[in-house]
């Protein structure tokens, strides 16, 4: 099975990316991978066409609900994991209904309300370049009852901040900022280049400005002309319960600054568990062992476990076998996708001994002759230490 991709990357945009620009983004991918476009086309272009569509349409069923977004955003996938997406049961109807239902009339009548499916136009040139930070990726350790109750970490990084001296200029006097000479200020140099198919036009990044545009003819001295130093800050950042080790969260704006005041990249947190010493983990569920007497199990008492935040007094019944499973439900973890906890699971343990008194194996001698403590189990015992053992 495929791996899924960023729903960002499948609309062809860049993480922060706003209402409208999502919208559009999924307007011309549905345009261009509809299946009414594609009856004419070969098999493989038909299926290539449904699963482009198909993948448009979930990206665009999350990104544009602000509460998925917000999820996706902090949790990636597993933050909507299980929400539900584009029904395509019923076939993928059609592409102007579809078009003007999802973007409340906006495409207007006739077919496809005017659009053309040959191309759909190109961005415009002169647009100013909006440059973006690089994302900073570091990992935070977290204990069981953090991951419980959620927490408020302070994370340490070394970032690129704007150069306070310049500010973010690169240049303490704006008029140091000249307009390259080589490109003209669009950053890109033309070449031309004969063939005999004819005259094409190629373009590279300007080799004097590196696409910037402009030049500092006298850089500031603190940050070299960049616009950025860097420094180490502290970022307090907010862990939601019911995270797992692995899961990444974004926090938006905390990577490193972009030149020229542009917009900064995202701290990205990767969690990890420190192990407990006593509970286990499995999803949502924990998991603990405990060990009684023989006379415990036969009489029956009362045990103290360890739960979060806390012990738990938890009855152990007269006869209890060994292997029994006691479930103390709501006493597991949160699920940082939805409502309810998980579930705490006591595992009993008969603890036999190896060494006896004298006295003590004329009790137990006794016993055995009794025939009170010879094995035999019932249906409902037997049923017990099959369902439960699925859980160790």
């Amino acid at each position: 099975m495929a791996e899924k991709r960023d729903y960002y990357e499948v609309l062809g945009l860049q993480k922060g990316a706003s209402a409208d620009d999502i919208k559009g983004a999924y307007r011309k991918a549905a345009l261009k991978w509809h299946p009414d476009r594609w009856v004419s086309g070969t098999d493989a272009e038909k299926k290539t066409a449904e699963e482009k569509f198909k993948e448009a349409s979930e990206a665009y069923s999350v990104l544009s609900d602000p509460d998925k977004k917000a999820r996706y955003d902090q949790f990636g996938f597993s933050g909507v994991d299980g929400a539900s997406g584009p029904d395509f049961s019923q076939g993928f109807g059609d592409l102007n209904d579809i078009l003007n239902n999802l973007f409340g009339g906006a495409f207007g009548g006739g077919s496809f309300g005017g659009f053309n499916f040959g191309g759909f136009g190109g961005g415009n040139s002169s647009q100013k370049k909006v440059y973006r930070g690089r994302d900073i990726r570091t990992r935070v350790k977290l204990t069981l009852e953090e991951i419980a109750n959620g927490c408020e970490k302070e994370i340490t990084i070394e970032r690129s901040r704007p150069c306070q001296d310049c500010g973010g200029k690169g240049t303490k006097n704006s008029s140091d900022i000249k307009t390259c000479p080589t490109c003209n200020g669009r950053g890109q140099i033309q070449h031309t280049v004969n063939s005999l198919f004819g005259r094409t036009m190629t373009y590279s990044t300007c080799p004097q400005c590196n696409g910037e545009g402009k030049i500092v003819s006298n850089p500031c001295k603190s940050c070299g002309g960049t616009g950025l130093i860097r420094r180490k800050e502290t970022v307090k950042v907010k862990i939601p319960a019911g995270v797992e080790g692995g899961m990444q969260i974004t926090v938006r704006g905390e990577g490193h600054s972009a030149p020229h005041n542009g917009v900064n990249g995202d701290l990205l947190l990767i969690i990890e568990e420190i192990e407990n010493a006593q509970l286990k983990r499995d999803g949502n569920n924990l998991f603990y062992t405990h060990v009684i007497s023989v006379a415990d199990a036969i009489l029956g008492c009362e045990i103290s476990v360890p739960a979060i935040n806390g012990s738990e007094k938890v009855k152990v019944e007269a006869g209890t076998q060994s292997g029994t499973v006691i479930k103390l439900r709501g006493k597991g973890l949160a699920s940082v996708n939805s409502y309810g906890k998980g579930d705490l699971y006591v595992k009993i343990l008969v603890w036999i001994p190896r060494k006896l008194s004298r006295s003590e194996k004329e009790v137990i001698e006794n016993l055995r002759d009794s025939g009170s403590v010879r094995p035999d189990p019932t249906r409902e015992d037997k049923a017990l230490f099959e369902k439960e053992s699925k859980y160790f």
